[in-house]
This record gives structure tokens, sequence and C-alpha cells, in this order.
């Protein structure tokens, strides 16, 4: 797998702690999965948000005012013809 090489700046006692804890040889992989966790976490806190919002009576009548706009502008002669 392609690894890219980056540069964190931590809070020192987070920094100490880290360096305490994990072996140097582990480091990279255990950062690598702390960050796939979080950004795991997140998406699905997204997907339950959306699945929320669908089933939200006032959001879905939102949707429908928002699906009525149309992105044609009629032209002056056709509001004419439709008036009569």
């Amino acid at each position: 797998m392609a690894s890219r090489k980056m540069t964190f700046s931590l809070p020192e006692d987070l920094a100490s702690s880290f360096t305490r804890r994990v072996r140097a040889r582990d480091r990279s992989r255990y950062v690598a999965d702390a960050l796939a966790d979080k950004l795991a976490e997140r998406e699905r806190r997204l997907i339950q948000a959306c699945e929320i919002a669908n089933h939200d009576s006032q959001v879905r009548e939102i949707e429908l005012d928002f699906d009525a706009i149309t992105d044609a502008m009629p032209e002056p002669w056709e509001d004419a013809s439709a008036a009569r």
C-alpha cells in the first residue's frame, strides 16, 4: 500500500503520552488506525443525520418547496400568452 509522509503538531502532553505508550515502529500504524476509526465514526454520524432528516416531515415539506423551483426563466411573451 502506498503511503504518504505528513507532519502534524500535537499538544505536548498528548505527544508525550503517545511516545511513552506506543513503540516507535508502531506509531504510524497506530495513527492511521485512529484516523480511520475517527473518519468512519464521522461518516456513520453523517449517515444517521441524513436518515433522520429524510424521515422528518418538515424537511420533506422544504424539499417539496425547493423541487417546485425551476431553473427556467419565462420570457415575457410566454407569460403574456399564458395569461390569455
